[in-house]
């Protein structure tokens, strides 16, 4: 069995590596085609990150195959020190997984963009590494059924492999690739199948957890090189923040402007649907007038508007409103940016929001509405 595990090796080494250089091509080509566009808009940034992250978590694969590769060609994969640089690799792939799904969109809304939650996650990482190692360097290398000093690392792998797993499906599904997001799934459980023999000594059947291995970095890494071509295609069409206008003309009433989706000067009449309109109102008088935080609306129980729904039926409203076309169909992202912590802003530019005087005066009397008399004045 040794070519067998030589073969796997050589083969996880390999495709780790050529996923990682190809993941780091479509990044330099993001920052070569898209700079203008990126120093534009800083929330755009995040993709760039996040697939820097990605392929980071690819070349820890490589290094983990090359310790794999020199385990078993000198006939140490077996003792502690193996183990322990087993850990140590495992440990940094979960971290670079981790700071990536920080930035996906779709990611859980206490990991997307929440930096107190990620530092805590963080910590636990370093510290079931921590405990790893004392079980390791403890508990002998060899073990009848159950090798104790992998349960602290298969938790927290099967953890990060359900926070993958939903990113990446609803990754999918938003961006209507349906059957990606299904493969994308399978893939991260079949991920996780093969860490199992790591703790269950007996599940180590030699040729057919290796071929599972392969079949599950192997798609895992075509998924990741499908989900940076579809950020390069979002990241082409998501409207400049500088080409949009909006004007709020009278009570229900927006004139909106936004060329790259071929909408120029659409009035949308939000008739009865009051609530939705006054939301948008308020996020363009903090735009325009507030600074720092202030231009931002806080999302959540606690925040000024309850839950995303809100954010979701603006969008809605005017895509049935104008009618609009399969191809220019606007998305929460083309008019709101999410700062973190739950807080989001407009996109569009302050000085291209233009708001009726008399409007403004009869919206800043209402007696629910006093917050914005301090920031508008």
């Amino acid at each position: 069995m040794k070519e067998v595990a030589l073969f796997h090796t050589l083969a996880h080494l390999s495709i780790a590596f050529i996923g990682a250089i190809l993941l780091l091509a479509i990044w330099y080509n993001i920052r070569k085609r898209f700079n203008n566009r990126l120093e534009e808009d800083d929330s755009l940034l995040r993709i760039d990150k996040g697939l820097v992250y990605l392929s980071l978590a690819l070349f820890v694969w490589v290094g983990s195959g090359t310790w794999g590769y020199l385990g078993t060609l000198g006939h140490f994969s077996q003792t502690t020190a193996y183990l322990l640089g087993v850990s140590l690799f495992s440990t940094l792939n979960n971290l670079f997984l981790l700071l990536a799904l920080f930035y996906f969109s779709h990611a859980p809304s206490f990991i997307y963009n929440n930096e107190k939650n990620i530092s805590k996650i963080i910590a636990l990482i370093l510290l079931v590494s921590l405990l790893t190692i004392g079980l390791n360097l403890l508990l002998p290398a060899n073990q009848a059924a159950i090798r104790l000093a992998g349960i602290p690392d298969l938790l927290l792998s099967s953890f990060l492999c359900c926070l993958l797993s939903y990113s990446l499906f609803k990754t999918f599904i938003d961006r209507d690739l349906k059957v990606v997001s299904y493969i994308a799934a399978l893939s991260v459980f079949l991920m996780f199948i093969t860490q199992l023999p790591e703790v269950f000594t007996q599940l180590d059947d030699g040729f057919y957890n290796k071929l599972i291995q392969i079949i599950a970095k192997t798609s895992l890494i075509s998924i990741f090189l499908v989900l940076a071509t579809s950020w390069v295609i979002e990241l082409a069409s998501t409207p400049r923040p500088s080409e949009m206008t909006l004007q709020f003309l009278d009570w229900s009433l927006v004139k909106i402007s936004i060329p790259s989706k071929e909408i120029y000067d659409q009035v949308i009449d939000f008739g009865s649907k009051t609530t939705q309109y006054k939301n948008l109102l308020k996020f363009a008088l903090r735009r325009k007038w507030g600074e720092g935080q202030e231009q931002c609306i806080l999302v959540g129980a606690a925040g000024e508007l309850k839950n995303q729904t809100y954010l979701s039926r603006i969008i809605e409203n005017c895509n049935s409103i104008l009618a609009l076309q399969e191809e220019q169909q606007l998305v929460r992202r083309d008019i709101f940016t999410f700062i973190g912590n739950g807080q989001y802003r407009l996109r569009i530019l302050p000085e291209h929001i233009s708001i009726e005087k008399g409007l403004l005066d009869e919206f800043l009397k209402t007696p629910d509405n006093q917050t914005y008399n301090t920031i508008c004045n």
